[in-house]
């Protein structure tokens, strides 16, 4: 049902210039994806940090007094530090993370092979940015491309978003939703006059990471929540689940294709099939998951066993390519025929 690419990953960390020549490329993955001017259009996420020295650990972080990200070092004997995980550690009772993300973009004729610029699209640039900016989706609405994107600080996890007309001036809309809240996708049209989009709050003490929608009347100020979809214990999204790229409308419903993970945080693909005017109601759900860690690709990398898909562009044809980041460190395409997934869900 799925084809991948057969020249996945079409976008390594190799393939990245650094954004400054004392920084070195970790990851280029979970891009957002569009169309523009004839083209495929990818926002990638790229996580860097500054080249490493002997007996130091390194991280970069934006300086708000002069508005650049700056490296910075810490002996690994210090005694005010904790590393207890490869991605983030504790110095003097703080949490940085061990790289910093921003965004960039990728263009491309036949959607496979992509030119990539060399410098950001959007990089920190605020106090709720500090530790960087992730995980882009885009949609289209009413001439302009709206980029939700994730922004990181000691602040939590909020969600902003951004608009743009032409990828290369991007207008700043302030937090969408406070923190922690991720993975959040706009859905292309308004239904009963109001604008939709999924999110996922952080539970931090009841209930599990499960999608929610919410809706607004302007894009910036969102309200009505409901749940849409929660984890199953004993199966493939039994740990959390959150929205991949915008949802797709069909004669069926909203197609929306989500990631979850298991208790052993393997993270793979499936689907659900929402109601056209009531979108928090679930007609059909993936039994199974449509796309999952098969490649060594996907199996290895910074996270093994990692599919997370927030890119998405429809071919035309009634087929989609779906950009997703394969062990949270190389992105990968992937077509599938939209009649397909549906004849999955029960």
């Amino acid at each position: 049902m799925i084809n991948r690419f057969e020249n996945n990953p079409i976008i390594s960390p190799a393939d990245v210039k650094p954004s400054r020549d004392d920084f070195e490329v970790m990851c280029a993955f979970n891009a957002g994806a569009t169309r523009y001017d004839g083209k495929v259009i990818l926002l990638i996420r790229v996580a860097e940090r500054p080249l490493p020295r002997e007996g130091y650990v390194a991280t970069a972080i934006l300086n708000l007094d002069s508005g650049c990200v700056e490296p910075m070092y810490i002996k690994l004997d210090d005694p005010e530090l904790n590393m207890t995980d490869p991605r983030v550690f504790e110095y003097k009772d703080k949490l940085y993370l061990t790289s910093i993300s921003h965004i960039r973009l990728a263009s491309s004729e036949d959607g496979q092979h992509f030119q990539i610029e060399d410098t950001p699209a959007l990089a920190p640039e605020n106090a709720y940015e500090v530790y960087g900016v992730e995980d882009p989706r885009i949609t289209f609405i009413d001439d302009w491309y709206y980029v939700n994107y994730s922004a990181i600080s000691l602040r939590g996890v909020v969600t902003s978003l951004a608009r743009t007309r032409d990828f290369k001036d991007f207008e700043r809309l302030g937090v969408m939703f406070a923190p922690d809240n991720k993975d959040i996708a706009i859905f292309p049209e308004k239904i009963n006059g109001r604008y939709f989009a999924f999110h996922r709050p952080s539970m931090k003490h009841l209930g599990t990471p499960s999608m929610w929608i919410a809706s607004s009347p302007n894009l910036t100020d969102w309200g009505q929540h409901e749940l849409v979809i929660s984890p199953r214990p004993g199966m493939w999204d039994s740990e959390r689940v959150g929205c991949g790229a915008a949802p797709i409308r069909t004669d069926d419903g909203w197609l929306q294709l989500y990631h979850a993970s298991d208790e052993n945080t393997r993270y793979c693909t499936g689907a659900v099939l929402l109601d056209l005017e009531e979108p928090w109601k679930v007609i059909s759900r993936s039994k199974d998951p449509i796309l999952f860690p098969e490649t060594p690709y996907e199996c290895e990398g910074v996270m093994p066993n990692v599919i997370f898909h927030n890119g998405l562009v429809e071919n035309g044809d009634g087929t989609l390519t779906l950009y997703y980041g394969g062990g949270d460190e190389v992105t990968c395409g992937a077509i599938v025929a939209i009649s397909d997934i549906i004849n999955t869900l029960s």
